[in-house]
């Protein structure tokens, strides 16, 4: 369903919409090749398979003797049975003798069965002299060896195509014999900061001009969404100066993200850099708060992100937008943040025709979350960010939300997830954030 809602001259599109043409348009990058030592929380582009046998062959899962099951019958204490030792195994050996009636060969944990026996005597059950061997207990064949292929068969599918590579996963790649793997590229992203009156954290911090937080929030965010940030400074309030940083942006990067000069008395300028640039404007104001004044454009298969400049603001419009754009870049399945139903305990009024993301504070209790909300929402607020451990999400359609209603979650610190009760997990899902 499309949605005409109408904000000062403008069409508004909606969360949803906004949402549904930013996904339509990104797409993964293609695929690199990458030595396994750098491929930790990258996505996996292909299925893999397994080179070969994991274990290569039969061997001892414990230090003892490699016997015939057999030949120790009702061993006891009481009644040992003898063996004669006929060599030593260590692990990354290989066996020279086959095992006979009546024989054992010492052997190390990993290291190859010899032909002829079918179990391994732990050392703990067995006294040894010169090379007689007393055995004290029985084993059954097979008892504490690791068969051939036991782990993996050669040619198994181990992991899928768009499993977020963890470091057990390097340890399966590394076993299976892949040493470059193929992943999904990660998009180089621009961040350019707008505006006469903010400086970076070299410039002269006695002065009245605001600090550009925004480029240090967005660099963080980037990088935790799978991109590479690329920064590229500050665009002072000129069409010059905007038209040079977005073209180095638009050359350089494969994402463009801008933060500020997209409200109302800024827009005109910047849609002018960006018509001359050949850019197409999808939207410019999104029915939230905060963040409504929000730019969607793109450049050929560049996406182009205008962010607001008030801090919450942008670093709100990058989660529920550049967040899951960067990860379909990069191949993952998981677009967004876990979601979960909690009790809110103060009451929040807001504007019917606006969806709104407000900064939240959840704890477990009586077997459900409760939430209240961090303070003050203003969108200039950084500490709401801060203090924050979910986001609060009230869809359009309603004016307030009262103490005791059920609202909807999305958790930007999963650790809150430990003190719930077993079995909590399964309710929760991974939901569109305006759900």
């Amino acid at each position: 369903m499309k949605y005409e809602l109408r904000q000062e001259g403008n069409t508004m599109k909606t969360v949803e919409e906004s949402l549904e043409l930013i996904l339509d348009f990104v797409a993964p990058r293609g695929v690199e090749k990458i030595p396994l030592t750098e491929c930790l929380n990258r996505v996996l582009a292909e299925d893999a398979y397994s080179n070969r046998n994991i274990p290569p062959r039969d061997n001892s899962a414990m230090d003892g003797y490699a016997v015939k099951c057999r030949d120790l019958g009702n061993a006891s204490p009481e009644q040992p049975a003898v063996l004669r030792s006929v060599e030593e195994i260590p692990a990354g050996t290989s066996p020279e003798k086959r095992i006979g009636e009546g024989e054992a060969s010492r052997i190390m944990t990993g290291a190859p069965i010899p032909d002829g026996a079918d179990a391994v005597i732990k050392i703990e059950d067995v006294a040894v002299e010169d090379d007689i061997v007393r055995c004290f207990t029985p084993v059954e064949e097979g008892e504490n060896i690791r068969k051939r292929g036991e782990d993996v068969i050669e040619g198994e599918a181990v992991i899928a195509a768009g499993t977020h590579i963890q470091p057990a996963h390097m340890g399966m790649l590394a076993a299976t014999g892949h040493a470059l793997v193929p992943v999904y590229r990660r998009p180089l992203v621009a961040i350019i900061a707008t505006g006469d009156e903010i400086i970076d954290l070299d410039g002269d911090l006695s002065s009245e001009k605001i600090i550009s937080s925004n480029s240090y929030s967005l660099y963080g965010q980037i990088i935790e969404a799978g991109g590479i940030p690329l920064p590229l400074g500050i665009a002072r309030d000129t069409k010059q100066d905007l038209l040079s940083h977005f073209t180095m942006a638009k050359d350089r990067a494969q994402v463009v993200i801008s933060s500020g000069g997209v409200s109302m008395g800024d827009y005109d300028l910047v849609q002018e850099v960006l018509t001359e640039l050949g850019a197409r404007v999808e939207f410019e104001t999104v029915a939230q708060r905060p963040g409504k004044p929000f730019t969607f454009a793109t450049m050929g298969t560049i996406p182009f992100f205008g962010l607001p400049g008030n801090p919450v603001s942008t670093m709100i419009s990058f989660e529920q937008y550049v967040r899951p754009a960067l990860r379909k870049m990069t191949g993952q399945k998981k677009l967004f943040r876990r979601t979960a139903r909690a009790v809110l305990d103060e009451n929040i009024t807001k504007k019917n025709n606006l969806t709104y993301f407000i900064r939240g504070k959840a704890t477990w209790r009586d077997g459900n979350f409760t939430v209240v909300t961090t303070g003050e929402q203003g969108s200039g607020i950084l500490k709401s960010m801060v203090l924050a451990n979910v986001i609060i999400v009230l869809p359009r359609g309603i004016t307030h939300a009262r103490r005791g209603d059920e609202v909807t979650i999305q958790l930007i610190d999963t650790s809150i997830l430990s003190a719930a009760t077993p079995g909590y997990l399964d309710a929760l899902s991974w939901k569109d954030p305006s759900s």
